[in-house]
């Protein structure tokens, strides 16, 4: 018989998991089009981002990116120009080789996808015709179109995870308000009622490979495994 194990619990999206509305009610994002000057009105934290975000305003109206480190309230920022220098949001095309960037877009007009946590930013690594590769976190390189745009300088928020969290009700709130699992726990460490990996009796577990046919709450584990057994 089916369990109804953690999963399922904050699949159907009951309050006990949901997380609360307003911390992502920021979307950072800039609008399709851009051009001029803008302005930072307001700095400040949000509950749902690791990084400081900062409200910019133009013409076209207003938007939220993660503020770069040392950014100032009231400071100028170029919109689409080709002036390289902090908070800018240029094309990739008029980005030099070797610059720090972030708020990376996927495609042209997106808004920005790729490169949004505190203390991060990535390299131009080279430029080949129209196509702009860059050097992302896990040290690979990405290919992307030269009207892609991107904010010139590094996230402000560094050093987040260098300070120890200490305690458990911190970690806690933390992972509240971000509306992620926490604590982890191992499948065998809770009652057999409430997962099919339950109990364990002495830390015997049972096989982890799930039926083909299994239902919901039993079909966990390995689904469907391409090999099993040690790798020899």
């Amino acid at each position: 018989m089916g369990k109804t194990i953690i999963q399922q619990a904050r699949g159907k999206g009951s309050f006990t998991y949901r997380v609360k509305r307003k911390a992502f009610r920021y979307k950072l994002q800039y609008p399709k089009k851009l051009e001029g000057e803008g302005k930072v009105t307001k700095l400040f934290d949000s509950a749902g981002h690791t990084a400081p975000l900062a409200k910019i305003i133009c013409k076209e109206g207003s938007f939220y990116i993660p503020a770069f480190k040392e950014m100032v309230e009231g400071q100028k920022i170029q919109l689409n120009t080709k002036e390289v220098s902090p908070g800018n949001i240029l094309k990739l095309k008029d980005i030099p080789l070797k610059t720090q960037i972030y708020n990376l877009e996927s495609r042209p007009g997106d808004g920005g996808v790729f490169i949004k946590t505190a203390g991060s930013s990535v390299l131009i690594n080279k430029k080949v015709g129209k196509d702009i590769f860059v050097v992302m976190p896990s040290k690979k390189e990405k290919k992307f179109n030269e009207n892609c745009r991107a904010i010139i300088g590094v996230i402000a928020g560094a050093g987040r995870l260098d300070k120890p969290v200490v305690k458990a009700g911190k970690k806690h709130h933390i992972k509240k308000s971000k509306s992620k699992l926490w604590p982890r726990t191992s499948a065998v460490k809770v009652n057999a009622i409430d997962h099919p990996f339950g109990s364990g009796r002495g830390k015997n577990p049972k096989s982890k490979i799930a039926k083909r046919n299994a239902p919901p709450g039993r079909k966990v584990g390995l689904i469907r495994p391409k090999r099993t057994g040690k790798k020899k």
